[in-house]
């Protein structure tokens, strides 16, 4: 598979120019969205490449083709072909998006009608050797829009830049950079591809990390196999840094109190130490996947959606599981580890043990009991419900037919994603003939219930690896 990088560098000094440039791309974008609209019906169904040439016909003039209905030249003298194509195709982007979403209108009318395309905030990508040259190791070329017309100017970067690409990106393959602004300071996003080819480890000798991120407990990794044996399992639960950004957000509750509106610094402190929190989990995750040996890392599939409510709404407000996620992805793959998600409703409430809803603590929710009397981590036990849940689904998709009735029959959880649990994984594997043991009879390198008393509280002590 394909990993996409980008690295942001900053450009100081050349903000009017920049200015100049990207508005002059956005009034072209502008201009083919105008054509594009009135000739609607030569671009209904036509592709990409098919659409650009058609919009080239109707636009640019040339030796055999020296009138076009729309001249593009007339407006945009000595517009680069490369930014010219590229405008093209984001305005047959934007029309065809707009005639999709007015056409689903038209069939059913709720809500208000699609308003019209428009380039909105949209930035242009420099092509190399058409817009983009390297002119030294610190130092790039770039073809922009100055003194009304198309020239070259030479941009300085910062050593620092420059070395960290040099560094880590040199194996990658270098893409057309991008400029962006963001609020006030301009960059060139530096974007880098490489090639990774992921494990293809078959699914009885795969060795996963399930993970269960959470609020009170930052993530819960359990180490398993496919016949649901627990290699290891760790937590984490930065409780420095989530004491730091309780801190910070209630400064800014603080000033909202006697009237403040803007707070860019209080904001932004806050906004660094949650991504702090998320970099630290993604690390963690990936650490131990990668001394586990582990062939996939499993992750629920989380829906943030909709209007969060309660006393503590904050915290999931500001919870950055997704981007955690997403890091765990891209650092997974470029580890050649595969990445899953499942079906996240139950994993805390179910028991792995089979026994039926758990009941969580009043006063500390990262706890609970099981319908049997035995004590347990809440985290600890979805998690383990997660890792449960990645075997079922990939081992019962593989099986014929005939085989699936029976063991839906007598297995019933595995056609319900929400209802699967640890135990659930034991009596797939006991049907199949895979393992002899039942569930009663665990060896101690399955899940086991940690004894915590009240005097322990929440302080859990990782457990190292058993394989």
């Amino acid at each position: 598979m394909k990993i996409h990088t980008s690295y942001s560098v900053r450009i100081q000094g050349y903000s009017s120019v920049l200015d100049a440039t990207v508005a002059m791309y956005r009034k072209a974008v502008d201009f083919f969205i105008a054509v594009i609209m009135v000739n609607w019906a030569l671009f209904d169904g036509l592709g990409q490449k098919d659409a650009q040439r058609e919009c080239e016909k109707l636009c640019v003039s040339t030796a055999t083709r020296p009138t076009v209905p729309h001249d593009f030249a007339v407006d945009f003298y000595k517009f680069p072909s490369y930014l010219r194509r590229a405008a093209i195709n984001a305005a047959f982007g934007a029309v065809s998006s707009y005639k999709t979403r007015l056409a689903q209108w038209e069939t059913n009318p709720q809500g208000k009608e699609p308003g019209l395309p428009k380039a909105g905030r949209i930035f242009p990508a420099f092509y190399k050797a058409q817009q983009f040259v390297w002119n030294g190791r610190y130092c790039i070329r770039l073809k922009v829009f100055i003194r009304n017309t198309w020239d070259w100017i030479d941009v300085g970067l910062r050593k620092t830049d420059v070395d960290y690409i040099s560094l880590y990106c040199a194996t990658r393959k270098e893409l057309c950079p991008t400029v962006t602004k963001r609020g006030r300071v301009w960059s060139l996003d530096f974007a880098y591809e490489e090639k990774v080819d992921l494990n293809e480890t078959d699914i009885e000798d795969q060795v996963i990390v399930a993970v269960d991120l959470g609020i009170n407990n930052a993530a819960t990794a359990v180490v398993m196999r496919s016949d649901g044996t627990v290699l290891g399992r760790r937590f984490l639960r930065l409780s420095k840094e989530k004491d730091s950004l309780e801190r910070a957000l209630g400064r800014i509750r603080n000033a909202q109190r006697h009237g403040a509106k803007r707070m860019p610094r209080l904001w932004g402190r806050a906004k660094g130490i949650n991504d702090d929190i998320a970099q630290k989990t993604a690390t963690f995750i990936l650490d131990i996947a990668i001394k586990a040996g582990a062939h996939v890392v499993v992750m629920e599939h989380l829906d943030l959606k909709g209007r969060k409510r309660g006393s503590k709404r904050w915290r999931l407000h500001h919870w950055r599981a997704q981007y955690v996620q997403e890091m765990v992805e891209s650092k997974a793959h470029r580890a050649k580890m595969r990445v899953s998600r499942v079906c996240a409703w139950g994993t805390s409430c179910l028991a792995f043990d089979g026994s039926g809803r758990v009941t969580r603590d009043a006063d500390n929710y990262s706890l609970c009991s099981f319908k049997t009397g035995k004590r347990y981590h809440a985290d600890l036990n979805a998690a383990l419900n997660l890792g449960a849940r990645y075997f079922i689904r990939e081992r019962f998709k593989t099986l014929p037919e005939t085989v699936r009735q029976v063991l839906s029959a007598k297995v019933p959880e595995v056609l319900h994603r929400s209802t699967c649990t640890l135990c659930s994984l034991f009596r797939f594997c006991a049907e199949l003939g895979t393992q002899g043991h039942p569930v009663s009879e665990l060896n101690p390198h399955r899940a086991k219930a940690v004894p915590l008393t009240t005097k322990e509280g929440s302080r859990i002590h990782s457990e190292g690896f058993a394989g």
